[in-house]
C-alpha cells in the first residue's frame, strides 16, 4: 500500500458530525473510511468518471452506507462539484492535483465550497515516486502546491507523513 487513507484522515482532526468533500473520489479509497469517521455527518464523493462512480455506488449499497452522496462533477470548473458555497468543513484531494489541467480553477472551486477556516488535505505524488503512465514532469512539489494555494488565500497548517511515495499538506481557507 502506498499511502494509508485512515492515517491521513486522522491527521486532519475530523469530527463525527462534519461535512467533507472527497474531490476525485475514484472508487472510494478515501470516501469509504471517511463515512465511518464522520458517521453523523456527510461525505460528498465527487468524481468525473462514471465508471468509478458506479463502482463506489455499488460499494455503498453493498455496505449499507447512508452518509455518502455520490456526484458526477468536474473539480476543474467553478460550480463543477455541484455543491453550494461554504458548505463543507473539509476537502480531501488525493492523487489528483498532478493531473489537473486547470489548477487555478480547482483551487478556486475548493475555496468556494469550503467554510471559512475549513481545511484541505492534499495528498499527492512525491518526486521519489514513479507514476504509471505519467512522467516526473507531471509531479508538482509540495512547496509549489503550497505557494499556489497561498496565492489564493489559503494558509498552511502543517505537513503530514503520507508515505514513502507521497507528500501530504493541510491547508486552511483563511
Amino acid at each position: 500500500m502506498f499511502t494509508d487513507p485512515v492515517k491521513n484522515l486522522k491527521a486532519l482532526g475530523l469530527r463525527e458530525n462534519m461535512i467533507v468533500a472527497d474531490l476525485g473520489a475514484g472508487s472510494g479509497y478515501y470516501s469509504l473510511p471517511l463515512s465511518k469517521i464522520v458517521s453523523m455527518g456527510k461525505v460528498y464523493a465527487i468524481e468525473i468518471q462514471k465508471d468509478y462512480l458506479t463502482t463506489l455506488i455499488n460499494k455503498i449499497k453493498e455496505d449499507h452506507i447512508k452518509n455518502i452522496e455520490c456526484l458526477l462533477g468536474d473539480v476543474e470548473k467553478i460550480g463543477g462539484t455541484k455543491l453550494k458555497d461554504n458548505i463543507v468543513d473539509a476537502v480531501i484531494a488525493s492523487n489528483i492535483f498532478f493531473q489537473i489541467e486547470n489548477k487555478d480553477k480547482f483551487i478556486n472551486e475548493t475555496k468556494r465550497i469550503l467554510k471559512p477556516n475549513g481545511k484541505l488535505l492534499l495528498i499527492d505524488w512525491s518526486q521519489s515516486s514513479h507514476i504509471i503512465g505519467s512522467s516526473l514532469n507531471d509531479i508538482i512539489s509540495k512547496n509549489k502546491v503550497q505557494e499556489m494555494f497561498e496565492k489564493k488565500g489559503f494558509k498552511k497548517e502543517r505537513d503530514i507523513d503520507a508515505g514513502e511515495h507521497h507528500y501530504g499538506i493541510i491547508l486552511i481557507k483563511s
